[in-house]
């Protein structure tokens, strides 16, 4: 099981960036060019929403059940011990939360190219944080689970 969860994280997560480039895509030509804020707009940041909070499910259970995630004394000592159970979690429940508010608070705005803009921003710093939690798991962009 936990095998075949660590290859799901890891493909879901190519799905997310995909559709974070969409999305920042058609929230910057939107705000940039006061464009109506459309069904692919609401359905593509519904999806990343859904996928985003998914990953974080499949996350979770990984965290529970990991060798690599340790609560001991040696932890904080060892670089890829640290990083699976503090710095990989931390990252990513920001770069979720901003993806989750970035959906919510722009449903509450009336000017479309408020909502680009809001989106565009916030989902923006989401994909920084997730760059930086991919370049710095040790992995690389594309590699496989497991080999940390």
């Amino acid at each position: 099981m936990y095998t075949g969860l660590l290859h799901l994280h890891s493909l879901n997560r190519y799905a997310i960036l995909l559709l974070i480039l969409l999305v920042l895509y058609r929230s910057f030509t939107g705000f940039t060019g006061k464009k109506t804020f459309t069904s692919l707009d609401q359905k593509s940041s519904l999806w990343l929403l859904i996928l985003s909070h998914l990953q974080l499910v499949f996350g979770l259970v990984l965290y529970m059940v990991s060798p690599w995630v340790k609560f001991t004394a040696e932890t904080m000592k060892d670089a890829s011990l640290r990083y699976w159970t503090v710095e990989h979690i931390f990252m990513m429940v920001i770069a979720i939360t901003l993806i989750t508010i970035a959906r919510i608070s722009s449903k509450r705005l009336t000017d479309d190219t408020a909502k680009h803009k809001r989106i565009f921003i916030l989902v923006s710093i989401a994909f920084v944080i997730i760059l930086a939690a991919i370049a710095t798991s040790g992995r690389g962009f594309f590699g496989l689970p497991g080999h940390h």
